[in-house]
């Protein structure tokens, strides 16, 4: 009964095989693909291997194209009208870059809310980096317990990605109030500039939550350290290289690659951040819920999202640009 039973199924899968690859469509033939019966590409090894994974991911891609490729491109389209809702319906008139304007002529708020998050951001990305790198640096030296340690420095990143962490903020958690009672701390904060002061400020407010973001960094970091060979090490303690020198000359430029991706994945967590002040002014401003704002709605927000994605972007080219620049020079 059992041989039936697979017997049968064997069958179905061979009709149904037979008519996904025999039809208008797609059709095999002669060790061709033939596409509506026009187009006709040879099939070699490499192009059925490529077949084979793409068929793997073809449901990811079909569900990117569907819920964010169309939504990200209709935002954009959407930034350039003034919409209003209207039941189930939209208002739209066209506005040109009027929304883009607004942002920087009329908006009271959005600049320096932008401003501030730069220089958060600025400030914020390179602290995060040396941190993950000096703890995984850590775990990978020979200790017990380096699967216990990589999870007490990985809960936080599980943890700042639900509601707990909005907890957490609110009832300081996050934050180490008597940082601020540091004589070197009061001095800084006592002779810049307020616009460069205040960053600096909500930079020791919010220290631990930016050392919460290093997680997947330290993890990062620590693959590509352990896929080090051991073995330049020992060479270069032969020629008398220090801990120092071997960090400088063997690490550092062994992991640099890594350095750029784990930029790239800070400003991007940090910039998507639920807590974000850029993204609760949007949000805000969508819902109509902004306070003082003069203009409101669902177009106009879609332009400032596009305006705060431009300057994320602008950033993460600046971080990996001077990168790069540092790596030539040494080069």
């Amino acid at each position: 009964m059992i041989k039936t039973f697979f017997s049968k199924l064997s069958a179905l899968w061979s009709r149904i095989k037979h008519v996904l690859t025999h039809n208008f469509i797609f059709n095999i033939a002669d060790n061709k693909w033939v596409f509506f019966s026009v187009i006709k590409i040879k099939a070699t090894n490499k192009k059925r291997q490529s077949l084979i994974g793409l068929s793997f991911i073809f449901i990811w891609i079909v569900g990117y194209l569907i819920f964010a490729l169309y939504p990200i491109f209709n935002s954009l389209y959407l930034s350039f009208f003034k919409v209003k809702l209207d039941g189930a319906a939209l208002q739209m008139t066209f506005q040109g870059i009027n929304n883009f304007k607004a942002a920087f002529l009329y908006d009271p708020y959005f600049v320096e809310i932008l401003v501030g998050y730069i220089l958060e951001i600025v400030m914020n990305v390179p602290i995060t980096i040396v941190f993950a790198l000096i703890i995984a640096l850590l775990i990978n030296q020979p200790i017990k317990g380096k699967g216990i340690w990589r999870t007490i420095f990985f809960l936080p990143v599980i943890i700042i990605s639900g509601p707990v962490i909005a907890e957490l903020m609110r009832q300081g958690a996050t934050t180490l109030p008597s940082i601020r009672e540091y004589d070197i701390i009061r001095l800084i904060l006592n002779n810049v500039n307020p616009s460069v002061g205040t960053p600096i400020q909500e930079l020791f407010d919010r220290i631990l939550l930016v050392l919460w973001f290093a997680g997947i960094q330290i993890l990062i970091f620590l693959a590509g350290l352990q896929k080090i060979d051991r073995e330049i090490y020992e060479a270069s303690m032969v020629d008398g290289a220090g801990p120092w020198a071997s960090f400088w000359k063997i690490t550092l430029p062994s992991i640099k690659p890594l350095i750029s991706v784990s930029i790239i994945y800070t400003v991007v967590s940090m910039s998507v951040f639920s807590l974000n002040e850029v993204i609760i002014y949007i949000r805000n401003v969508m819902l109509g819920e902004s306070t003082d704002a003069l203009i409101n709605g669902y177009g106009y927000s879609a332009a400032l999202s596009w305006l705060y994605f431009i300057v994320m972007v602008l950033i993460i080219l600046i971080f990996v640009g001077l990168l790069n620049v540092r790596r030539r020079s040494r080069s």
